[in-house]
């Protein structure tokens, strides 16, 4: 069973079954409709190359025709000339004039308009000077027109190549999705197309397969290549619990996963759309070239015949005039102007997709050119969200081994943060837990217990006090570790305190190094978070940042946001969680780490595939070096051929000069957005 790659069916690859080569893969259809939708491209692209080899053949043959031969031109030499010149002008050049009309009936202009009047000009007074040759004598300018249309056409082509290129980023992408799935139906295990799979199915995927859809792994240990997705080239280790994305590759160990997301809702599904609305959605600059060029187009049209005019009542020479009539259309047409953004944001979105970094749109790119400041949320973003024992006090003669033996098994079953963290330590630590004889939680303040027949009490200074055990003799040990911004817990063992436990939430990899890298930049930092000012000082301080805004409330984000730009900053907001999503929605550009919610994801104009903070930095990197390229790119397309305009209207330049011009400006376009390619993010 094969995939249609258009509608998503799947389709028996039979020999009589709809399908298409196309560079060396083969694709199946369920119908001719999407056999012809997915073709469309490809076919245009085909009859564009045809049309430019069309036009490049004739117009080479022309230009020999006409100077390489006797200066006065024979009749039949002339007529052949008109016969090629014609094909060239109506054949490959319709769709000039399609583009014309269609700006005409919009009341706009257009570069097509610009280059229809020009080419027309030329092929029309080379027209009457061959039929008419004792009222239009001189020389013949079907070269001109010929070319000049080659030239344009060529240009078009590397545009296409450019949009392929970039959409092989889908393609790739979408080739990945799995087409089956083996689930697990009745306790029998059944091998169907991955469009039966739902929420909620155990599947079983073995080494070497791709995972069929989103899920968790609830049985089994593995190492999962995520390359396509994150970026990462390391596969990483899989267990229960962990997330698992569809389409990655199962390495080494047998999995059972549950799915937990299908069909458009994967993942994967999810960044092919991301990519495509991406590299289709017009960034503003984008708009802002759209409107120059309907003014530019008619003040080049009128600066044309002003010129022609000149020469022809000024200086009666209607020759020159024509000559520079057309060079000034030809020369000063900026095809590239149309090309200079659209071909930097497809090749850069197309380079943060292979990355693990997706951009919704070329605003978001354009806004994260500006910002000026990034705020942090501090819990699951700079941290990793979950708090971790890092410190065991000993008070008694007790040992650290028998301290976590007796709380860990105390919170045995607990569901508390704290509770979880203390038995995952003695997971580590290779520690065989004791269920309790007995448990109580005291909500807020801790839990008692009685372990192997000793009375346990895990908590805070409250529950301890309350219970009336004293503190006082190790009061200032337990302060120091609260300045150091650790949650401490008090381990009281048959009413006699034994240690004191250390807990924080730690920092992410890389989190130190994401600040720094930002802050050489010049951007300002700004870490915000509902933690005590306290202890969101103490995380500040080991990541450098001296902007902290803390004991906020999840609702108080989005006004910290606002606040933060009436003050003149352009904001990016980076966060994980529910309580993110509106901040992240009011900020210039929010930056969402996929690892977090749905609802955060959502909100946000860039999403980091792979958790790994440093895609913060190349994010930001990403935008700034595309829009430097569209900047770069709109230099080429419109000051280089707008400052050839004087000297074409004062007849210096032939038009074919200009047409050639015109053509490697569209080439230096391409060129320039193309090294985006080799651009390295870290």
């Amino acid at each position: 069973m094969a995939k249609d790659p258009v509608c998503g069916m799947f389709v028996e690859e039979t020999e009589d079954a709809l399908k298409a080569t196309v560079r060396g893969r083969t694709y199946y259809f369920c119908s001719e409709t999407c056999l012809k939708t997915f073709l469309m491209p490809e076919i245009e692209v085909r009859k564009l190359k045809m049309m430019t080899i069309f036009s490049f053949a004739l117009g080479i043959s022309i230009f020999i025709l006409t100077w390489f031969s006797t200066p006065s031109l024979p009749v039949n030499n002339s007529l052949l000339l008109f016969f090629m010149a014609t094909s060239v002008q109506f054949i490959a050049g319709w769709s000039f004039y399609k583009g014309m009309w269609h700006a005409i009936r919009a009341k706009s202009a257009n570069m097509d308009t610009l280059i229809a009047i020009g080419t027309s000009a030329a092929w029309f007074y080379s027209t009457l000077a061959t039929f008419l040759p004792s009222v239009f004598s001189g020389e013949l300018y079907y070269e001109v027109s010929a070319l000049i249309i080659a030239f344009v056409l060529l240009g078009r082509l590397l545009e296409h190549s450019v949009r392929r290129r970039a959409s092989d980023v889908v393609r790739k992408l979408m080739e990945l999705q799995p087409t089956t799935a083996r689930v697990i139906w009745d306790n029998v295990e059944t091998v169907v197309p991955v469009e039966k799979v739902r929420v909620g199915d155990l599947l079983l995927v073995k080494p070497g397969e791709k995972i069929p859809v989103d899920g968790i792994v609830i049985d089994g240990h593995s190492a999962v290549d995520e390359k396509i997705v994150t970026g990462e080239s390391i596969p990483v280790e899989k267990e229960v619990g962990d997330k698992v994305i569809g389409g990655t590759i199962n390495r080494s160990g047998l999995l059972l996963i549950r799915a937990t997301k299908v069909g458009a809702d994967t993942t994967l599904s999810q960044i092919v759309r991301l990519v495509e609305e991406a590299q289709t959605a017009q960034a503003p600059i984008e708009r802002l070239v759209d409107r120059v060029a309907s003014y530019f187009v008619p003040a080049v049209v009128s600066i044309s015949i002003i010129a022609f005019l000149t020469w022809y009542l000024l200086f009666g020479n209607p020759l020159l005039g024509l000559k520079s009539f057309i060079a000034v259309l030809i020369v000063a047409c900026p095809c590239a102007l149309g090309l200079a953004t659209p071909a930097a944001v497809v090749v850069g979105v197309g380079k943060g997709a292979e990355n693990g970094i997706l951009i919704k749109g070329g605003e978001n790119l354009e806004r994260a050119y500006n910002i000026t400041s990034v705020v942090f949320d501090k819990t699951g973003t700079l941290t990793k969200g979950e708090p971790t024992v890092t410190s065991i006090t000993l008070l008694d003669d007790m040992n650290e081994e028998e301290v976590i033996l007796l709380a860990a098994s105390a919170e045995f079953g607990s569901e508390h943060p704290l509770g979880e963290a203390i038995i995952k330590k003695a997971k580590e630590l290779g520690i065989e837990l004791i269920k309790p004889e007995k448990f109580e939680a005291v909500p807020g303040k801790g839990v008692i217990a009685t372990v192997n027949g000793k009375h346990v009490v895990i908590g805070n200074r409250k529950l301890l006090i309350s219970m009336n055990l004293r503190l006082f003799e190790f009061e200032e040990t337990l302060r120091k570790l609260e300045q150091e911004g650790k949650t401490v817990l008090i381990i009281s063992v048959d009413e006699r305190p034994v240690a004191l436990i250390g807990l924080e939430d730690i920092l992410k990899e890389h989190a130190a190094e994401t600040v720094k890298q930002l802050k050489s930049m010049g951007l300002e930092v700004i870490m915000l978070t509902g933690d005590n000012e306290r202890t969101a000082k103490v995380i500040a301080k080991k990541l450098d940042i001296e902007h902290v805004i803390a004991e906020v409330l999840p609702s108080e984000k989005l006004n910290v946001i606002k606040k933060l730009q009436l003050e003149g900053r352009r904001v990016a907001m980076v966060g994980d969680g529910v309580n993110d999503a509106p901040a992240l929605a009011q900020a210039d550009v929010g930056i969402a780490i996929s690892s977090g919610t749905d609802v955060a994801i959502e909100t946000s104009g860039i999403v980091l595939i792979k958790d790994d903070l440093r895609n913060v930095v190349a994010a930001i990197k990403l935008s700034k070096n595309i829009m430097r390229k569209i900047k770069q790119n709109l230099f080429w397309a419109f000051a280089y051929n707008a400052s050839l305009i004087p000297i074409a209207a004062m007849g210096y330049l032939n038009p074919i000069l200009a047409g050639i011009a015109m053509a490697l400006s569209s080439v230096s376009v391409v060129t320039n957005s193309l090294t985006l390619k080799r651009l390295k993010l870290r």
